[in-house]
């Protein structure tokens, strides 16, 4: 279950990541809320799956979620430039997640 948690922790710090840049400063209402929700959910749901896993790891799959994440949704969106190296390299930092994972 703490897997579990941890993952969609990890969803919800690629949510809180694209909605502060969307938020431009916390000027925009929506996306601020959006921002101050998933942040409180994301660390919320990583406190308590560190209670059972080890805090390295849990924190390395976190972000590592939330980073892979937040980049796709960029390069899907077209704010940002898509790559062969760096869709590559997202593929090797889940390949790390994953073997994270398996070496528990």
């Amino acid at each position: 279950m703490a897997w579990l948690i941890l993952v969609v922790s990890g969803v919800l710090e690629a949510v809180w990541a694209t909605a502060l840049g969307k938020s431009e400063g916390f000027s925009k209402l929506g996306p601020s809320v959006v921002f101050g929700v998933s942040l409180i959910a994301s660390m919320a749901g990583l406190a308590w799956a560190m209670r059972t896993l080890p805090i390295g790891t849990s924190y390395a799959v976190w972000v590592g979620i939330g980073a892979t994440l937040t980049v796709a949704y960029a390069m899907a969106t077209g704010a940002e430039a898509v790559s062969v190296i760096k869709v590559l390299l997202l593929l090797g930092l889940i390949g790390c997640i994953v073997g994270l994972k398996l070496a528990h």
